[in-house]
Formats: structure tokens, C-alpha cells, sequence
């Protein structure tokens, strides 16, 4: 039997089609519209024309056909995901990087660890022999590309702009233990893991170690980008290049926290943003283990997406490695010393307690349904992911009284460097849903058909979205262009209503299948969103939500509501 290796696809995988300027402004207008009034559609239609017979317009299309035709680049996006993501200049801590909550172990923290780090280096040697197989969804191929970035790769802060950093050979992790870095060789001179027991047993002498870090420089990795990367030039400048090279070189990062949960949420908050002087927010991936075995992880966003650390995630909780390595002597933990002078030092506490405040302005909450799940949903004859964005729809009208832009994120590594597409999931068909559920004259079958007609429009999104056949990314990247060509000349559309309408998120939604995740969450985009992060399986939806506190009262009484939305739901199709 031939085995396929890992990338052995990606040559041969479609790419996303990129649209014409006639075709993404046509969705874009239909996808826009149910958010308008009747003057901020009209404005927004006069935009739209305007940039039709635009020659800048043209001109930049023209530019992103081009680009798209040049020889090595694989997606007409290559340069679109590092503007969005490695362009963003607030912070990434709570802001951009996510976090699953693992399901439960009887392990004890430093046992837990060493298991999910000796499952993680076996994993890391499946990838480098090329020997976990590709995804393959329905039949189709799933780009691999991003599995090349999960180890030893670290976001790096730029004044303008961050770059990413992919080193090679890297044989260390780092661990964090009361705020202190500790270097750990777990792979050895000749390339081989070492043991479980070696690994516990040099996570058991980090934990041993004395005393506490009094200025955890990972608090620096909070800041805004460009703030932090002044502090980084100025490490930089005392000598720190050694002590920064063994961080942002490291495999992974493992935080041993000191603390125990009082339940879920305080694990999942902990793992969204937790004590930073705990944490190296810029690495990739950093596994985060609690005093009494609780564990999960937390990802920095920028070259990797949901999908793929599910399938890392899968790996390491489905195949513990109770086995595997070759003994060659219990690592020893080095610690690892920053030369901070006292305006450094300063810069580094005061980072701690900004973040430490940030964090204590978000709320947040969880939801767990034990009787609705995908099998229960599909029982009923409706798409499931349809029917709980419906109830996003419905809870959010009754909660705050108004339709608000809501965003999902559908995958779409089908396609070479496929990464996500935007999903807008107010259409005409589900504002009439919701206003169906509103009216008091509304009889039983026509908010039943009204939910139907819904669910089929949503599913029909779903499907042009996972085709490569929706506007927002086009039209994103079209501005973008011109913005890096230092274009000047004003497009009305990206002033419009509608651009800015639906764009500005009210609920944020993403979500986790898998049954090896309790909970998987993010912070929330914007002043009034709220993030809405859930894990549907055959037998339980989990929900994380999170929004600034000034909206707590809100995200409160969009959580009872939901309660209540996928209840009558069920009621409705039963």
C-alpha cells in the first residue's frame, strides 16, 4: 500500500478563484443590504458604482490579476494574510491568539505535561518524515501547508509591520514556572526524543526550582506591536540576543501554572489570557498546564487557523505518548536570564499590570446544552451549524433589540494556502426568521418555514463562501494594495455604509469540532461584539462567550436567551 505523504497535495490542490470587481461588488451589496436603511443602502449603491467605474479600481484589480499569474505565488490572499494579521498593531494577548480547553486527565501537572510534551515531539517527528497523512474532507485534499509552522515558530514585533520567525533544527522547549524561563533539551544530540520519564522528570526540577521571576519579561509580549517591539530593540541593546534566540528558537513553550481553577471558565479565561508573566504570547504554540492536571493551549493566530490545531490537538490527547524516545539522561532545566536596567524593568511591570487590567475588563461566560448536539439537530432535519446561528440570531434580537453584523468563519483549505473566508450571516432570510419569532400573529408553521428557509440560505453562504465565492477578502485586499503602493486617491465604498456596517461586528462566531476540546475561545473584535465560541458535537454544544465589561450585561442577557432560543427551536421542528 502507498503511503501519502504529508504535503504530498499541495502541488496539486485548486486555488481560490479570485473573483472579478463586477462579481464581489454584486455579493457585496446583497450581502450588506438586510444591515442598511433604506438612505445607507442607497449611499452604499452609489459607492459601489463609483468604484465600478473607477479606473483606480480597475487598476487595482488589474494589479491582484497579476500578482495572482506570478510564477511561485500560490493564492491571490499570499499577501493578504501576513497585512491582516502580522499588519495589526494593537495587542495580540486576548486580542488575536485562541485557546482550546482540553478534556480531562487523571494525571497530575507535571505527568500531564510531560505526556502532551513527548506526544507533541512524536508528532513533530511524523512531521518531519512527512508521514501524517494529508486531510482529506469529502473527497478533497486539504491543504497541509500551515502543519509546516507549528513548531519553532514565532511572531517577532516590527514598528510597521511583525514578521515570523521559523527556525530550524530547534532540539529545546522552553517552560515558564512563577514567571522564570527555563531551557529543556527533550530532543537529543542525535535527533531522538527523549523518554517520557527523562521529560517528567526534568519538568519535576523546573518545578523544584526556587524562588520567582520579580520582572517576567513575557509580560513585554502583551504590548501593543510597535511598543513592543521598541522594548524588544532595547533587550536587543543590554545583550539579550542569547536569552531571546532560546525563546523565539524553542519547539513550543509549556507554562506550569501555579494555580488551580475554581471551574471551567477560570480555566478557559486563564487560558485566553492568564498571568502573562506566564506566558510567551508570541509563540505559536504554547501548552498551558494547571497544579492539579487541568490543561489546554493557547495559539498565536498569524500563520496558524483553528483546523489545523484541532488536528495537533486530536494527536496529542487521542495517541498520549506513554512510550517512544530513547534514553539518554534526565534534561536539565537552564534557566534562562534577561539583563533588564531599571527603565526597562519598569516597562516590563508596568506591562503586566496594563494587561492584568485589560484582562479584568473583559467578561466572559460559559454555556453547556448536554441535549442538543448535531445528532439531536440533525434528528430535526436542519443543517446544525445553521440551526445555532439561527439561535445566535434570535438571542441577539431579543438581548439587544436589533439585527447586529455577525461573522463566521468558514474554512477553505481545499485550496492551495487556503485559510478561512469571511462569512456574513445576516441574510433577508434570517432577519424575516427573526421577525417571524417577534410576531404575535405569526402561527407555528410559518415560523417553522421561516427557520427552514433560514437554515437552507445559510447552508447556501456557507457553501459560496467554502467556493471562494465571497467579496469581503477581495475588496479587503483591493485597499490594501493601494494602501502598501501609497495610493491616496479616496474609494468611497471603503467609507460606505455598507463596508462599515457590516464589518463592524456584533457577534464574532467560530467553531471547534472536536471531541477532545471542552471549550475553545477568543476575545472579542470590537467595543460592542461578542465572541462567540462553540463546540457542537454529536451529543453537546459548548459555548465561550466574551466581550468588553462595559457590555457584560448584555453578553448576560444574550446568554439566557440563547438558552431559551435553542429550546423553542427544537419545540418548532420537533
Amino acid at each position: 500500500m502507498t503511503t501519502v505523504s504529508t504535503f504530498e497535495y499541495e502541488d496539486q490542490l485548486p486555488r481560490v478563484p479570485l473573483p472579478t470587481l463586477e462579481e464581489s461588488c454584486a455579493r457585496f451589496l446583497e450581502w450588506c443590504a438586510p444591515l442598511l436603511t433604506e438612505s445607507q443602502l442607497a449611499e452604499t449603491e452609489t459607492a459601489v458604482e463609483e468604484l465600478l467605474t473607477s479606473d483606480t479600481a480597475r487598476a487595482l484589480q488589474a494589479e491582484l490579476v497579476r500578482y495572482d499569474e506570478t510564477p511561485g505565488v500560490r493564492s491571490y490572499l499570499d499577501t493578504f494574510w501576513p497585512s491582516r494579521y502580522l499588519g495589526r498593531r494593537d495587542r495580540i494577548a486576548l486580542n488575536a491568539n485562541f485557546f482550546f480547553l482540553f478534556k480531562d486527565s487523571e494525571l497530575g501537572q507535571v505527568e500531564r505535561a510531560a505526556e502532551l510534551v513527548a506526544s507533541a515531539l512524536a508528532y513533530k517527528a511524523a512531521l518531519d518524515t512527512e508521514s501524517i497523512p494529508p486531510v482529506v474532507l469529502r473527497g478533497q485534499p486539504q491543504s497541509m501547508d500551515q502543519h509546516r509552522y507549528l513548531f519553532s515558530t514565532t511572531r517577532i514585533p516590527g514598528a510597521e509591520q511583525d514578521t515570523v520567525r521559523a527556525a530550524a533544527d530547534a532540539k529545546h522547549i522552553v517552560v515558564f514556572h512563577s514567571g522564570q524561563l527555563f531551557r529543556l533539551d527533550v530532543i537529543g544530540a542525535q535527533g531522538q526524543a527523549h523518554t517520557l520519564a527523562e521529560i517528567t522528570e526534568g519538568l519535576r526540577a523546573v518545578v523544584a526550582a526556587d524562588g520567582a521571576e520579580d520582572a517576567p519579561v513575557g509580560h513585554l509580549t502583551t504590548k501593543a506591536r510597535a511598543e513592543w517591539a521598541a522594548s524588544r530593540a532595547r533587550l536587543i541593546e543590554l545583550g539579550n540576543v542569547e536569552a531571546l534566540d532560546v525563546v523565539e528558537s524553542a519547539l513550543f513553550c509549556v507554562s506550569l501554572e501555579a494555580g488551580t481553577p475554581a471551574d471551567a471558565l477560570a480555566a478557559c479565561d486563564a487560558l485566553l489570557h492568564g498571568d502573562s508573566a506566564n506566558r510567551w504570547f508570541d509563540k505559536a504554540v504554547s501548552l498551558i498546564v494547571f497544579a492539579d492536571g487541568q490543561a489546554g493551549i493557547n495559539v498565536e493566530h498569524c500563520l496558524l487557523d483553528g483546523t489545523t490545531i484541532l488536528a495537533l490537538c486530536d494527536a496529542l490527547l487521542e495517541s498520549p505518548a506513554t512510550e517512544g524516545g530513547v534514553a539518554q539522561g534526565v534534561p536539565v532545566p537552564t534557566p534562562v536570564r534577561f539583563v533588564l536596567d531599571d527603565a526597562l524593568r519598569e516597562d516590563v511591570l508596568s506591562a503586566g499590570k496594563a494587561f492584568a487590567d485589560y484582562g479584568a475588563a473583559t467578561a466572559t461566560t460559559l454555556l453547556s446544552f448536554t441535549d442538543i448536539g448535531t445528532s439531536r439537530i440533525k434528528q430535526l432535519g436542519i443543517s446544525p451549524d445553521a440551526f445555532v446561528q439561527a439561535a445566535y440570531q434570535l438571542a441577539h434580537r431579543r438581548s439587544k433589540g436589533l439585527t447586529g453584523a455577525t461573522y463566521e468563519s468558514i474554512a477553505t483549505r481545499q485550496y492551495q494556502n487556503g485559510r478561512t473566508e469571511a462569512m456574513r450571516v445576516v441574510t433577508p432570510e434570517m432577519v424575516r426568521y427573526v421577525e417571524a419569532m417577534a410576531d404575535a400573529d405569526a402561527d407555528v408553521e410559518a415560523k417553522r418555514a421561516a427557520l427552514r428557509e433560514a437554515a437552507a440560505k445559510h447552508v447556501a453562504r456557507a457553501k459560496e463562501c467554502q467556493a471562494g465565492q465571497a467579496p469581503e477578502q477581495h475588496l479587503w485586499e483591493l485597499q490594501l494594495i493601494q494602501k502598501r503602493a501609497g495610493g491616496t486617491e479616496p474609494l468611497a465604498l471603503y467609507e460606505s455604509p455598507g463596508w462599515q456596517i457590516m464589518r463592524e461586528d456584533y457577534l464574532s462566531t467560530s467553531s471547534a469540532p472536536s471531541h477532545n476540546i471542552q471549550y475553545f475561545g477568543f476575545g472579542s473584535t470590537s467595543s460592542k461584539c461578542i465572541g462567540v465560541a462553540y463546540v457542537l458535537l454529536p451529543d453537546r454544544l459548548n459555548v465561550y462567550l466574551s466581550t468588553p465589561r462595559t457590555v457584560a450585561e448584555q453578553m448576560n442577557a444574550f446568554a439566557e436567551a440563547l438558552k431559551d432560543a435553542l429550546r423553542e427551536q427544537v419545540e418548532l421542528l420537533t
